[in-house]
């Protein structure tokens, strides 16, 4: 039996993170954005008291991308989005399992984010979070490593959110995992990147050897087909083979804007270095429009869904549509993408391919980059998008001593490098050994005396746990 636990504190932090150049996608650019940390304190029966933590940006305007709200605005969401989450938690007095007490928590969440004008993909930030450090907690308290926890099933994750499978699909899938020793790096080319020359995408200095690329597009189809020809252009004097995904951000309006891209990518020969080694096309059209929009003779590509994978139904309901695969991004919640994973490996074995993707939405050094990579290291994910090495400077504003206190917990991950601690790729791959100490991924918790509390929302939060 998986053990039971109960949540007794949960403390927010948050520190600025500068970036070292400006990343746009979709319909913004950041330049700064705050990261959060939470530390939770939790009670496992016959075990006693342990602590776990998690980390990651509060990126603006992904979540929730309504034109009429400000940057701040979405970032003050995800700020109550952990608000309302940390009560909830906290209300749960019995002993469950650490999926049990998500499973309790998340109708809640979702209703009462809603009152606050919270969409479900915010409201699902909060619970992830907390979800990622009881779960390091736990794992410290039974000195379990991720890998090995997960393959026992220590968080008693079942069927009860998602009734297309049933407990023995989810627990023979984990009992079949086994971490890989490499996970390769897909190198971000953000629209506001530069194509040709020094500091492009075949800049071995600018991608460390990378041969995977995720292309971000802006949903203008002549332009978007004229930047991927510039695109293709470089990466064909690469060395080596190559693949790349395309990625719109929601931005292509309908079906038809996406169907004129991929009458390009059919029958344009200046886009044969784009066409030929595309893996797969993420989140062309806004969420809603997905909801609703059949890709038909379009899914000859293979589509995948990222925004709009708001809720544990998101897959299968994606799937009727044509779509063959989801993303796996740990602020979106583990257990999530653990149930989607056995999804397309169950699918998969029916009939047509089915996969999970790695999606990193700015995941930075430390405790998010190796929960997020330990999370798709352990669902089979062979390349994973990392993109908070390239936009950030190493621990970016991180003190030196915490980076450092990384750096020798985990040695494969990191190095030093022009007198600053930042990720180690090594032939563009990331090592995952060092991912093996007991907890979530790390060997090491941050310094929260260099931290600050979680800035307090400026929107009045009501009684949560009514």
């Amino acid at each position: 039996m998986p053990p039971r636990l109960a949540v007794r504190d949960i403390a927010f932090f948050e520190r600025p993170v500068q970036f070292a150049r400006p990343f746009r996608y979709g319909s913004v650019t950041i330049e700064a954005a705050p990261q959060a940390f939470v530390l939770v304190e939790i009670d496992v029966e016959g075990k006693g008291r342990a602590v776990g933590a998690s980390a990651e940006m509060l990126a603006p305007k992904w979540f929730d991308k309504r034109p009429g709200l400000s940057p701040s605005e979405t970032i003050e969401q995800l700020r109550c989005s952990l608000l309302i989450a940390r009560e909830l938690y906290l209300s749960q007095k019995n002993f469950d399992t650490a999926f049990g007490l998500h499973a309790a928590c998340l109708a809640r969440q979702v209703k009462h984010c809603a009152k606050e004008n919270i969409p479900p993909l915010a409201a699902a930030f909060g619970q992830a979070e907390i979800d990622k450090a009881v779960l390091d907690a736990l794992l410290r308290a039974t000195s379990l490593n991720f890998f090995d926890g997960m393959a026992q099933n220590v968080a008693g994750i079942d069927a009860r959110l998602s009734r297309d499978l049933d407990d023995g699909d989810i627990a023979q899938f984990l009992a079949g995992r086994r971490r890989p020793e490499r996970v390769a790096v897909r190198h971000t080319v953000g629209l506001d990147d530069g194509i040709e020359g020094e500091g492009g995408v075949a800049d071995p200095r600018n991608h460390f050897g990378a041969r995977h690329f995720k292309l971000k597009l802006a949903g203008d189809p002549a332009h978007d087909a004229d930047r991927l020809v510039r695109i293709g252009r470089e990466l064909s004097r690469l060395p080596g083979d190559y693949k790349v995904t395309l990625d719109a951000n929601e931005q292509y309006a309908d079906i038809r804007a996406l169907a004129s891209l991929v009458e390009c990518l059919d029958r344009d020969g200046a886009l044969k270095p784009i066409a030929s080694k595309l893996l797969y096309i993420e989140q062309p059209m806004p969420r809603d429009i997905t909801r609703k929009s059949r890709l038909g003779a379009l899914a000859k590509y293979d589509f995948i869904v990222d925004e709009a994978d708001d809720s544990y139904d998101a897959f299968p309901a994606a799937r009727a549509l044509g779509y063959r695969g989801i993303s796996s991004k740990s602020c979106k919640g583990l257990y999530k993408s653990v149930v989607n994973a056995t999804r397309a490996a169950k699918w998969s074995v029916e009939g047509a391919r089915y996969f999970i993707t790695g999606e990193d939405l700015t995941c930075q050094a430390g405790l998010s980059v190796q929960q997020d990579l330990a999370l798709g290291a352990l669902l089979g994910i062979a390349h994973a998008e990392r993109n908070g090495h390239h936009y950030v400077d190493g621990f970016g504003d991180t003190p030196a001593a915490e980076a450092e206190r990384f750096l020798a917990g985990h040695p494969d991950l990191y190095e030093q490098r022009d007198g600053t601690v930042r990720l180690a790729i090594h032939d563009g791959d990331l090592l995952t050994a060092s991912l093996t100490a007991a907890g979530f991924a790390s060997a090491v918790h941050p310094d929260w005396s260099t931290i600050a509390p979680l800035a307090r929302p400026k929107t009045i939060l009501r009684e949560q746990t009514a």
